[in-house]
């Protein structure tokens, strides 16, 4: 640290090359901090909550649905305590771009589902109503929705007995996600599946189920019972896939893109860009200072110390930019999820993602420092002060 002034000296002798190479590390961490948000957001299903809960669908695709006498032989199977079902309705409202994670869920649903905190008084009126709807509290305000409000849904998948693609829904209660929901829990649009049932059109084909959820008497016996589940239709034209709910919600997830590839291929090529950009940077600063190095050696400066004070020089710049990338990072996320009205749930800046950048600052500056380094300390002191 005592070399630390010559240090801060070099790295800010060209001020204007100095601040443009500082806002470019800047511009790269802050996108990754963003990205890392975004990827911790969509792998954000593997929280305690739901640990006694298994999701069984269609081994093929999720798209295809299962038979509704399926229920009965699941609840017969010993370790399950109680039987669930779901349906996707793929709902729009007003806009396509205002797509809504609306599901027909079975009765028993708000049973399974603890996290759903809907008061008691709502419940009962959700249960009394054929069209009645409930909410996540993020979603209602949203789109603001109130209790009493008529809403209608456009079906991207399922139409009405009557052809028509919009059903009218009730809204009979905003529930809040209890702490350790999943993200997205209150971004949900849920209604009765009987209702679903009833008016689709598409119902004469035969009731059946998006996919059941089966809540455990102990999540200790989740190997036994998903292996007895799907055994139940073996063979079958029903075939099943039974999986924790974490893994359910990930795969869910993924039929957008895998995320943490997308993510990890972005900040590749930026990364790799950035080495480039900063590279060429120290490169052309140590190159200018050839004379002023060979001083340094010339009045008792060790190629050692002459190396330590180029590879600081390159991590210093990294550290610099990057620090200040994390930290507007860590404001722009949460405004950015605030922006979104609940739809980007993104989890703040946490230590990993610190530690993790940290660590790249370190390494790219280091990297990037290497070669001017290794060229200053061989540097010949009379062929420096020659100008040769």
């Amino acid at each position: 640290m005592k070399y630390m002034h010559l240090i801060w000296a070099a790295l800010f002798r060209r001020k204007t090359r100095t601040f443009f190479t500082l806002a470019s590390i800047l511009a790269a961490f802050l996108l990754f901090g963003m990205l890392d948000a975004t990827r911790a957001a969509f792998s954000s299903g593997d929280s305690v909550t739901g640990v006694d809960r298994l999701i069984t669908t269609s081994r093929y695709s999720i798209i295809q649905s299962l038979p509704a006498s399926l229920a009965a032989r699941i609840q017969a199977i010993p370790g399950v305590k109680a039987v669930g079902g779901s349906n996707w309705f793929g709902g729009i409202y007003q806009d396509p771009k205002n797509v809504v994670l609306s599901f027909a869920v079975s009765d028993n649903y708000l049973d399974i589902y603890h996290e759903i905190d809907l008061p008691a008084d709502q419940r009962k009126v959700f249960e009394a109503t054929r069209t009645g709807a409930i909410v996540g509290e993020a979603l209602a305000k949203r789109f603001g929705w109130k209790i009493g409000d008529k809403v209608p849904l456009q079906s991207t998948i399922f139409p009405q007995r009557s052809g028509d693609k919009t059903w009218p829904f009730d809204i009979v209660g905003i529930y809040k996600p209890a702490p350790g929901a999943a993200n997205g829990t209150d971004q949900q649009f849920l209604f009765h599946h009987k209702y679903f049932e009833d008016a689709n059109a598409f119902r004469s084909i035969g009731t059946n189920v998006g996919w059941y959820i089966v809540q455990l008497t102990s999540a200790d016996k989740a190997d036994s019972v998903a292996r007895a589940i799907d055994a139940l239709s073996a063979n079958s034209d029903h075939e099943t896939k039974t999986q924790t709910e974490q893994a359910f919600n990930a795969s869910f997830a993924k039929q957008l893109g895998d995320i943490g590839l997308i993510v990890s291929a972005i900040m590749g090529a930026v990364f790799f860009t950035l080495i480039l950009l900063t590279g060429n940077t120290m490169a052309q600063a140590v190159r200018e200072r050839t004379s002023e190095l060979a001083v340094l050696k010339t009045i008792g400066f060790s190629s050692r110390s002459v190396l330590g004070m180029v590879l600081a020089e390159g991590i210093l710049l990294l550290v610099l930019g990057g620090v200040l990338g994390l930290a507007l990072a860590g404001i722009v996320v949460p405004i950015v999820a605030k922006g979104s009205g609940g739809m980007l749930n993104l989890p703040p800046i946490g230590l990993q993602t610190w530690l993790t950048g940290l660590a790249l600052m370190v390494a790219i500056g280091a990297l990037v420092g290497a070669l001017p380094a290794r060229r200053a300390m061989r540097l010949n002191i009379v062929d420096a002060l020659a100008g040769r």
